[in-house]
């Protein structure tokens, strides 16, 4: 995808010139991003507790497919991989929570479904 070739272009730009930003970066700016993804990637999974809540505590499974969950849940795995690889923080924490949330709203819709 174009996202994984531009990710990859950086990463090689990264290594070839040495450029590696310090965390946290110098400028203001840049710190307020590196805030700003931390809270997004720790924000999407937290949106997502209430289907878990009406998984578990309502036990309300309908429309819920297993497959996409889980689909979801193993598409996670490559990412959590690649920032434990490249030492990227925010995707580990970011993709490791949407694991656990997919995760869990599959194997409560085999429990309850």
């Amino acid at each position: 995808s174009l996202y994984c070739k531009a990710m990859y272009h950086l990463h090689v730009r990264k290594r070839k010139t040495g450029d590696v930003e310090p965390y946290p970066a110098r400028t203001f700016g840049k710190r307020t991003l590196d805030f700003c993804v931390y809270a997004a990637g720790i924000m999407g999974p937290i949106m997502s507790l209430p289907q878990v809540v009406l998984v578990y505590v309502g036990q309300d499974v309908a429309g819920i497919s297993v497959i996409s969950w889980f689909g979801w849940a193993i598409l996670d795995m490559p990412f959590i991989i690649y920032g434990i690889a490249h030492k990227e923080r925010p995707i580990i924490v970011t993709y490791t929570l949407w694991m656990l949330i997919n995760l869990s709203v599959a194997v409560g819709a085999i429990i309850y479904g």
